[in-house]
């Protein structure tokens, strides 16, 4: 499967926060992503990033 690379915009829109957010999430290594000329992040990152910051996630792992 081909994952699509998303920008530093697409994702903050997506997330609905700040591109200067997602910079942090990356540098922070919280988020994967890749400079190709520019920050990429593949959606399957995002997804993952998602996952794992997930209120639902962490009520399942508290039981």
């Amino acid at each position: 499967m081909k994952d699509k690379f998303l920008t530093i915009k697409e994702v903050a829109d997506y997330l609905r926060v700040s591109e200067r957010s997602v910079l942090r999430y990356i540098e922070a290594g919280r988020l994967k992503a890749i400079k190709v000329g520019y920050w990429r992040v593949k959606e399957s990152d995002l997804q993952y990033f998602i996952n794992q910051n997930s209120n639902e996630l962490k009520k399942k792992r508290r039981k």
